[in-house]
C-alpha cells in the first residue's frame, strides 16, 4: 500500500505556487493532451477573495500534485479538481490530495471533473465513494478548404448583431447570461468580477464576442450572443451560446452558432471545437447538423457528502 503523501492547504496561493500550479497543469496536459484544470479553476489560481482552497502535495520541494476546491457557490455543492504530475502517478498522490480536500469541504457534497475520462480518475472516484453523474462532450467541425461549406446565415427578423463593447455591455450581457443559462451551474453564476477575468485574459478579442440585439419602439434590446474563441495553431472555440429564453423557438440560437462560425472561418481557424451536455440530444442534433463530430469526453462525479 502507498505511503501517506504530504499535503498543504491554501487559501490563497503565493505567486511562486500559482506559477509551478500552472507549470504542473502544463506537464498534464502535455501527457495528456487536455488540461486537468478547467478555464475558471485556471483563472482563480491568483484570487485572493477566500472562494477557493488549493491542496498542494510536494515531492520534497517539488509540488507534483494539486486539488483545486471552489467553495464560491453558497449553499451548493462544492466543486474539485485535481492534477498529479505524470512522473508521479499511481503512488498515492491523488489520493492524498483528495482526500485533504475531502475534509477541507467539511463534509458538504462535492463535484468533481475529470476532463478527457481518465479511467484513472475513474478508479480513484469510485474507490472514494463518488458516482458518475454527468458528461460534457466535446465536438469537432473542420473549417478549412477541404471542409464542408458553412450554411448561410439567417437571422430572424428584427434582429442584427454587433460586436461587445467592454465597460458598455457588461451589464446587459450578464443580465442576459443569467436569463439564458439560469439552470446550468456553471455558466449561470459568472458575475462581474468572473466576466472582468475573461476580458482580461490574453485572448479575449472584442471582434469576436458576437451580440444580438431585436429593435423595439423603446430600442435596441439584447437577446442573445455567441462568445468565440481563438486558440493557438489555427483553433476555434465556440465559447458560450446564449439566447433569451423569450427568443427559444425562434432559430436565433443557430443563427448565432452560424454568425460565429463564419466569423472564426474568415479568421483563418482550420477547425471548431465546442462543449455540449451529453444528455441535451435536442443540441447535440443541431451541432450534429452543422457538421460537428464527438470526438472527447469530461465527466462529472459526485460526492453526497453528510447529507
Amino acid at each position: 500500500m502507498n505511503e501517506p503523501r504530504p499535503t498543504v492547504v491554501r487559501e490563497r496561493l503565493a505567486e511562486h505556487e500559482a506559477a509551478a500550479v500552472s507549470a504542473l497543469v502544463e506537464r498534464a496536459r502535455a501527457a495528456d493532451g487536455v488540461s486537468a484544470l478547467n478555464e475558471q479553476a485556471l483563472l482563480r489560481l491568483r484570487d485572493r477573495d477566500g472562494r477557493v482552497r488549493h491542496v498542494l502535495g510536494y515531492d520534497g520541494e517539488q509540488l507534483v500534485a494539486y486539488a483545486h476546491l471552489d467553495q464560491s457557490r453558497t449553499g451548493a455543492d462544492v466543486a474539485a479538481e485535481c492534477v498529479v504530475d505524470p512522473g508521479h502517478r499511481w503512488a498515492g498522490w491523488a489520493s492524498a490530495v483528495l482526500r485533504r480536500a475531502l475534509a477541507e469541504a467539511a463534509e458538504a457534497p462535492m463535484l468533481l471533473w475529470s476532463h478527457g475520462d481518465h479511467p484513472g480518475a475513474a478508479r480513484l472516484a469510485e474507490r472514494l465513494g463518488f458516482r458518475r453523474v454527468r458528461d460534457l462532450w466535446r465536438l469537432r467541425r473542420d473549417l478549412g478548404s477541404d471542409a464542408a461549406p458553412l450554411p448561410d446565415v439567417r437571422l430572424p427578423t428584427g434582429v442584427t448583431v454587433r460586436s461587445f463593447v467592454p465597460g458598455q455591455d457588461d451589464d446587459a450581457w450578464l443580465a442576459l447570461n443569467a436569463r439564458a443559462f439560469a439552470d446550468h451551474p456553471e455558466q449561470g453564476a459568472m458575475d462581474s468580477g468572473d466576466l472582468a477575468a475573461r476580458l482580461g485574459s490574453d485572448w479575449f478579442d472584442p471582434a469576436g464576442f458576437l451580440l444580438a440585439e431585436r429593435s423595439g419602439v423603446h430600442g435596441a434590446r439584447l437577446v442573445g450572443f455567441h462568445w468565440t474563441k481563438a486558440h493557438p495553431g489555427e483553433v476555434g472555440e465556440v465559447y458560450v451560446v446564449g439566447v433569451d429564453p423569450y427568443e427559444q423557438g425562434s432559430g436565433l440560437g443557430t443563427a448565432l452558432t452560424l454568425v460565429g462560425l463564419h466569423h472564426l472561418a474568415e479568421r483563418g481557424m482550420g477547425s471548431v471545437h465546442l462543449y455540449v451536455e451529453a444528455d441535451n440530444a435536442p443540441t447535440v442534433r443541431i451541432y450534429e447538423r452543422l457538421g460537428f463530430a464527438h470526438v472527447g469526453t469530461d465527466t462529472q462525479y459526485r460526492n453526497p457528502g453528510s447529507s
